[in-house]
């Protein structure tokens, strides 16, 4: 039972990083895009700039950045890259990485360009 607690608990934070993207004027791309083995939470887009959303959720804010391992930075940039792929401009495009952490008692904080 604590799978499906913590699988609806991250997906509960996903909708709600979702939704803060969207009140901030970004276009939703892609939900959970799939890539060789890989997954990225959230693309979005504003202005030309294409963001990987990366969505962390622990009881605290700081347990949710601590969880972020060197293994899933590098999955997220290959599966960006991938991404980027698609696109008429390639690696050319305008694109940043963020990271949304969500503690247990939803609060959220966004670190735009986090992988730098």
């Amino acid at each position: 039972m604590s799978g499906l607690v913590s699988y609806l608990s991250g997906q509960a934070a996903e909708d709600q990083v979702t939704r803060a993207y969207a009140r901030d004027g970004h276009v939703i791309l892609a939900r959970r895009w799939r890539a060789d083995g890989a997954e990225i939470d959230l693309i979005v887009e504003k202005d030309g700039e294409i963001i990987f959303v990366e969505v962390k959720k622990r009881q605290s804010l700081s347990g949710a950045a601590a969880s972020l391992t060197h293994r899933q930075i590098t999955r997220i940039m290959q599966s960006a890259e991938q991404y980027l792929g698609f696109l008429p401009t390639g690696n050319l495009t305008p694109c940043r990485v963020d990271v949304a952490l969500v503690d247990g008692q939803g609060r959220m904080e966004l670190r735009h360009n986090a992988l730098v």
